[in-house]
């Protein structure tokens, strides 16, 4: 079977890719037809370096070709690419093959699922020479529908994460094995990977909704980051932790992403945005500027999780919270290429992630979740439970805005425990509170308008306030915290006027 190869082109396989498959092929010895290996290596260990190896060697050593199925047509250009740096002669199957004859000079075939799909359902392909099926992205469901087409074939899915798309069709259905590569931590101290710096605020979660497929809705989460609340802590949090480096901003809504983007804009910092709408010369135009510009900003949604890679990113900003143990590590992993003078990376969490899922480079049981994905989905703690544990501290970059003041603290269950044992109602508990901020606005400004301002950075610690508040109030509703948030914004406004003028009226 004729294949092409270029040497100079092919990538040098680390050892512990040389070992994986080494292992992987050993286990496909004496399997009957029909058997599916899962093997799992996180993000930026090279799967597709890997697999197309594994190509190139069992078309050598069986003669028989190789299909590798793609769920995205830029994944399939890059398999592609890839296989031909290895000498494996391809072909893209995509919506203009319209047929394929049976004596064709390829030993290997990149495919898009649906496409395959339906040049195989009107038996325009004929595929009985495939001995062995690659599924790339294993974890999501639309390549089953292809299985009964290869019932003599073996099969090789990849995955960074081997947890089912579906909770309803769990991977240990498709796949009779599964087996590990090198875990992150292990890349990392090998020098493979870059270390994640890894910094999270805690965000009041519990308005999201869960939507059918178990992840929050696109429209609640819109709802809650698109709010000016969330709009400042994520600028507070890139002004500190990335000003000036590449930085990567993932969404789950096209709105909360034009939000971040008019908000930067307005800030004079350079960003772009980019979703699964935008048209592919400007979505080339985009990615070419991100590439280019050192300092530069991308806001997107669902578009550059998977099949993106710029080993250039510094920073990705989590600007979302997510159920999706795939979706979290694919996010991370777009800022885990290692580069000369980059062995390091940031990342900034804006929706409880790493508290739901541990960090990036904990160690995780696969073989677990692949045999009881069901038992590992329901131990995910909730937005409750996760918020229950949550004690504001305030940040370093917003303490600093308030030299003057000696005392930032507040403890609203002491002093609801003091007010009660002085007979005092609760209220008086608010009072305090909002004497304390509006005294740390005015110590710390020249003016009213300046001071307000400053009100502004307290909003964290405010809605942590009267969170707390409310608990011990034991009954209360969500309507009357909504209140209470607005109360306390406008009392604290008219605090700040009434504390100026009194200064003013004791100088004169």
């Amino acid at each position: 079977m004729e294949r092409e190869v270029k040497e100079v082109d092919r990538k040098e396989l680390y050892q512990y890719q040389k070992n994986d498959i080494d292992t992987i092929f050993e286990k496909f010895e004496g399997k009957p037809d029909n058997y599916h290996l899962l093997y799992q290596l996180p993000t930026g260990g090279g799967k597709t370096v890997i697999f197309s190896e594994i190509a190139r060697r069992y078309l050598e050593k069986y003669n028989r070709k190789v299909l590798v199925l793609t769920h995205r047509i830029e994944l399939s250009k890059q398999t592609s690419k890839m296989l031909k740096s290895f000498g494996v002669k391809n072909t893209v199957i995509d919506s203009s093959v319209k047929e394929l004859p049976y004596d064709n000079e390829y030993s290997c075939y990149v495919a898009m699922v649906e496409t395959l799909n339906n040049r195989l359902k009107d038996k325009k392909f004929h595929m009985n020479d495939v001995g062995l099926v690659i599924v790339d992205e294993a974890h999501y469901n639309s390549f089953r529908k292809l299985f009964s087409f290869f019932k003599k074939s073996l099969f090789l899915g990849v995955t960074a994460t081997p947890l089912s798309s579906n909770i309803d069709l769990p991977m240990y259905e498709t796949y009779s094995e599964l087996i590990t590569g090198e875990p992150i931590q292990s890349l990392i101290d090998k020098g493979y990977l870059a270390k994640a710096a890894m910094y999270d605020y805690d965000v009041e979660l519990t308005s999201l909704k869960l939507g059918i497929n178990g992840d929050y809705t696109v429209a609640s989460s819109d709802e809650l980051y698109s709010r000016a609340v969330m709009q400042d802590l994520l600028l507070q949090a890139y002004d500190y932790r990335s000003r000036g480096k590449k930085t990567l901003i993932f969404n789950n809504g096209i709105y909360t992403s034009l939000y971040v983007y008019e908000t930067f804009k307005a800030a004079g910092l350079p960003i772009k945005h980019l979703d699964n709408r935008t048209p592919e010369l400007e979505r080339k135009k985009i990615l070419s500027w991100f590439k280019n510009t050192p300092d530069a900003i991308l806001t997107s949604v669902s578009i550059l999780t998977t099949g993106f890679d710029e080993p250039t990113v510094e920073t990705i900003i989590l600007n979302r919270a997510t159920r999706s143990l795939t979706l979290y590590f694919q996010m991370i992993g777009r800022g885990s290429r290692k580069l000369p003078g980059k062995d390091t990376f940031t990342v900034i969490d804006l929706g409880n992630n790493a508290q739901r899922f541990g960090l990036w480079s904990d160690p995780v049981d696969w073989h677990y979740i692949f045999k009881n994905p069901e038992l590992f989905l329901d131990s995910i703690r909730t937005d409750a439970e996760i918020e229950s544990l949550h004690v504001y501290t305030m940040p370093e970059e917003i303490r600093n805005k308030f030299p003057n003041s000696d005392d930032v603290e507040f403890d609203v269950e002491d002093e609801f425990k003091v007010a009660a044992e002085l007979k005092m109602k609760p209220k008086s508990v608010i009072d305090k509170s909002i004497m304390q901020h509006a005294q740390m606005c005015v110590e710390n400004s020249e003016t009213i308008p300046e001071a307000r301002k400053l009100a502004k950075l307290l909003e964290p610690d405010i809605e942590y306030r009267v969170k707390q508040y409310s608990n011990l109030l034991t009954r209360t509703t969500k309507n009357y915290r909504e209140w209470l948030m607005e109360d306390y914004r406008t009392r604290l406004s008219a605090n700040i006027g009434k504390l100026f003028r009194k200064y003013a009226m004791e100088e004169d």
